[in-house]
């Protein structure tokens, strides 16, 4: 079991949707933690998917991020086990959408989830924490509470369409709130090697971004896309699968570009 003095955080964004965000958070948490990493993942996306693809229906009650968020629950008494031994849950609910409107005016609005995670009493190496498909209120705090980005990039014509305004808002969030947020890497997802676009979209992303952007790519996949229908991560649907392969080496190099041994 891997555990360092300093826990890891690392948010899981890109405002675009359908780029496989939360494909990749719950995957590579799945991974870290078979990997041998204590980890942590948190569902900060009202839509509760990445909640959802561990089993964990917001419909059948219980707290969730936002409660903790606001001080109705500690966030110690919401973490949720898994099959996997070495990661647990912090789910999310449709609810967690009103902190948009409720928070505006509070004092400290930017940094309630980071003040939130400092109260937990047993930090895993690693946090991942799933954002939302919006550079709002929820991905503002996720960039205040982690240090680290992950930004998946789907292999598609417009992959680098937002990309410039994300980062801008990380350049934003070190000034104003977070001076410890760093870029870990951008991923690519959604990769079809067969197809002429797919490499074409990896050479140029690798052209503007060459220190940011990661070896392992995401491949397109049967598997993966059917894993979270049946409430498990793909790891746990079909190790043997091209999509489950890929998280594992995305979680190794990862470990690499975070000093984990």
């Amino acid at each position: 079991m891997k555990h360092l003095n300093a826990p890891f955080r690392i948010a899981v964004a890109n405002q675009k949707g359908g780029v496989g965000k939360t494909t990749t958070a719950v995957n590579l948490a799945a991974s870290l933690a078979a990997l041998d990493v204590p980890t942590t993942l948190i569902d900060l996306d009202p839509q509760a998917n990445a909640s959802l693809a561990f089993g964990l229906d917001y419909r059948l009650g219980g707290p969730h991020i936002y409660e903790a968020m606001i001080g109705n629950y500690s966030i110690n008494d919401i973490f949720r086990d898994t099959e996997l031994p070495l990661l647990k849950v912090i789910p999310s609910n449709p609810d967690v959408i009103a902190a948009e409107v409720e928070l505006v005016d509070h004092p400290r609005r930017a940094n309630l989830l980071a003040d939130t995670l400092e109260q937990v009493t047993d930090p895993t190496t690693i946090t991942i924490i799933d954002c939302p498909p919006a550079l709002g209120f929820l991905t503002l705090n996720a960039l205040t509470a982690a240090n680290h980005l992950l930004a998946p990039l789907q292999c598609e014509f417009y992959a680098l369409d937002g990309l410039a305004r994300l980062l801008h808002t990380v350049e934003l969030t070190r000034q104003t709130y977070n001076p410890d947020l760093e870029i870990l890497g951008l991923v690519l997802t959604m990769f079809d090697k067969r197809n002429r676009l797919s490499h074409q979209v990896a050479d140029e992303v690798t052209r503007h971004f060459p220190d940011h952007i990661l070896a392992t790519r995401i491949p397109r996949n049967v598997r993966l896309a059917e894993s979270p229908s049946h409430g498990k991560p793909v790891l746990l649907f079909d190790v043997q699968s091209t999509g489950a392969q890929a998280h594992l080496e995305l979680a190794q190099e990862i470990m690499a570009r975070l000093n984990i041994a």
